[in-house]
């Protein structure tokens, strides 16, 4: 009787553990969720990497080839353009890493919910409402995350141009997917949202033209200034203090205006991005006292001033009999 009793009793099914039959079914599909996810992203990310760093060090090998064989000449864009397009790689390069992430882990999410017993049908339903009204509210903001995502797709500009965006002009300090940082001249910060720039003017890309105009005598020969002009060209050219400012040789370019008094001469000289200012300066300095060892006379400008009108100083230079000091 008593074996017949143990018989029985092993016959009968083993009642289940609820928190096991959910660890077998659901816990281990979350897992593999989770799990899989996670490899997904790890090997997107790795291979965006991968790719990024390898456009980085093509761009490095072809302006270590570029600056051998141009060393420093009129055409070293192509140098420059290339450190941009390793700007450029590292900003896609996060813009994708941001998608991949967004994308696995919220595809992740949805699963997870539905095994867990959460119907998503109306939870898309509410989402893409929402998503709608949000949509119309908030037309501005998607306008300049959809403007952010071109500008860097796009390489319009990058942190370190000098840039004019119509409202504002200065240095990019700063480039996310709504506004972009930059700081003018006179040191204001400067925030201006993506979806208002309308149009990009980049002074930073590739060279910058750095253009002078001096007056000489109206008698002066042409000849002897040009060739002046052409000697501090020469001598800029060879002076090594100017290898990061100019990328060319200042040129004279011709006649740009003539007036009763003077003739205007146009100097032009490739600069390198953000050394248009040092270069004209520097253009404008060396010429000056070329002019003086060489006699050439620049003309003062006098400017006509009618009768009875009130100047500085109470001298007015129209005036047919200036003032008479006091005496004593």
């Amino acid at each position: 009787m008593i074996a017949v009793g143990l018989l029985a009793a092993a016959a009968k099914p083993v009642a289940k553990n609820p928190a096991v039959t959910w660890l077998i079914g659901s816990g281990l599909k979350l897992l593999l969720i989770l799990v899989v996810a996670g490899s997904v992203h790890w090997l997107l990310v790795r291979i965006i990497k991968r790719v990024v760093r390898q456009m980085t060090l093509a761009a490095r090998k072809e302006r270590l080839g570029q600056v051998k064989k141009a060393a420093r000449t009129a055409e070293l864009a192509p140098i420059m353009m290339t450190e941009r397009r390793e700007q450029r790689a590292s900003a896609v390069g996060q813009l994708l890493r941001s998608f991949v992430a967004f994308t696995v882990w919220g595809i992740a999410l949805l699963l997870i919910l539905s095994i867990l017993g959460i119907n998503v049908t109306p939870l898309l339903a509410s989402a893409s409402v929402v998503g709608v009204a949000f949509g119309f509210g908030a037309q501005t903001m998607v306008k300049d995350f959809l403007a952010g995502i071109f500008l860097i797709i796009e390489d319009q500009f990058g942190v370190g141009d000098v840039v004019d965006l119509g409202p504002a002009m200065g240095t990019v300090e700063e480039i996310t997917l709504r506004i972009t940082r930059l700081r003018d001249l006179t040191g204001i910060v400067w925030y201006v949202r993506n979806g208002e720039i309308l149009r990009v003017a980049n002074r930073s890309q590739g060279w910058t033209l750095a253009i002078v105009d001096i007056p000489v005598a109206y008698k002066e020969d042409l000849e002897r200034v040009r060739d002046v002009i052409d000697r501090v060209g020469q001598e800029m050219d060879a002076d090594p203090a100017f290898d990061d400012v100019l990328l060319g040789v200042p040129t004279y370019a011709g006649v740009e205006s003539v007036t009763g008094d003077a003739v205007f001469v146009r100097i032009t000289a490739k600069a390198a991005p953000t050394q248009q200012i040092p270069a004209s300066r520097a253009i404008r300095e060396r010429v000056k006292v070329a002019f003086d060892r060489n006699g050439i006379k620049v003309p003062v400008l006098v400017r006509t001033v009618a009768p009875g009108t009130p100047t500085l100083g109470g001298v007015n230079p129209a005036s047919p009999t200036p003032p008479t000091p006091p005496s004593g």
